[in-house]
């Protein structure tokens, strides 16, 4: 099933996407997951054309910052060492970081340069996770149930700001940085551990292209992991990881410039394509 969040006549609704919209009586995604997926035949209140409504991210406004997977692929771990000069060792245990998030742009949105701030803005593609049931201390096994869905996140990065500082949080979290969508596909159309293509193209040139089952640590295991850390809420987004080819990863760095279309790809799920402005 694909849910999404769209804007129809100036309102924000939720709807299931078939060959139409079909729009749900709650008022965010938020207040869906919460409720669950059980009956919504019994909240569905009437349909709409694809044509007649803009699909926006999935999840507009995070409760929380994202939590992201940092070098959760071999390939980009490699290019992550070369780009800073040091000699390869692969990690042993797993990098963990947040990025704030005021408002997620969606499907089409332009996302700023913030050219004000950085010389170096980059994209990641990575496989988001969605919690729909609170989890604390969970064995790996009982994570896959707590599962709301999965969707589309490109993780903008500010490299020269990240490098600065010594750490993931600022370079992740300039302002309009972090699409995602184009929808949430439900947990059930997916094997507990989903083996997907996962590509990136910029202006049409292939730069990522991996698949979901190559993550270092699987979903399972960071949920698990985490979950013995913190308290993860329903509503929770997770972003688990990207595969090499990011801009920094060329000789010399291939990153966004204003103008460029960026256009991220996760198979089952469907593709998320953004534009890079002033």
């Amino acid at each position: 099933m694909k849910l999404a969040s769209v804007e129809y006549n100036g309102k924000t609704l939720v709807g299931i996407i078939e060959d139409k919209v079909r729009i749900l009586d709650v008022p965010d995604m938020h207040s869906l997951i919460e409720r669950g997926l059980r009956d919504l035949e019994s909240i569905e209140v009437r349909t709409l054309e694809l044509d007649d409504v803009k699909i926006l991210a999935p999840i507009v406004h995070p409760k929380q910052d994202i939590i992201c997977l940092g070098m959760n692929y071999l390939d980009h771990e490699k290019e992550s060492a070369a780009f800073d000069g040091k000699t390869f060792e692969k990690k042993s245990d797993n990098v963990y970081f947040s990025k704030r998030v005021n408002r997620a742009p969606g499907p089409g949105a332009t996302i700023p340069s913030h050219r004000d701030i950085t010389e170096c803005l980059d994209y990641e593609v990575e496989l988001a996770v969605i919690l729909g049931e609170d989890l604390y201390k969970a064995a790996k096994e009982q994570t896959y149930q707590a599962i709301f869905g999965y969707t589309i996140l490109n993780d903008i990065t500010a490299r020269d700001i990240q490098r600065r500082h010594l750490q993931f949080y600022a370079g992740k979290s300039l302002e309009d940085s972090c699409p995602m969508g184009p929808w949430i596909v439900t947990a059930d159309e997916f094997s507990e551990e989903p083996d997907l293509r996962i590509r990136t193209f910029v202006n049409g040139e292939l730069r990522q292209e991996s698949r979901t089952s190559l993550l270092l640590s699987n979903i399972g295991e960071i949920l698990e992991e985490l979950s013995s850390y913190m308290l993860l809420k329903k509503g929770t987004i997770i972003a688990t990881g990207t595969p090499a080819g990011v801009g920094m990863g060329f000789t010399p760095p291939k990153y966004l410039k204003p103008g460029d279309e960026v256009r991220c790809e996760i198979e089952g799920i469907g593709e998320l394509t953004t534009f890079i402005g002033d």
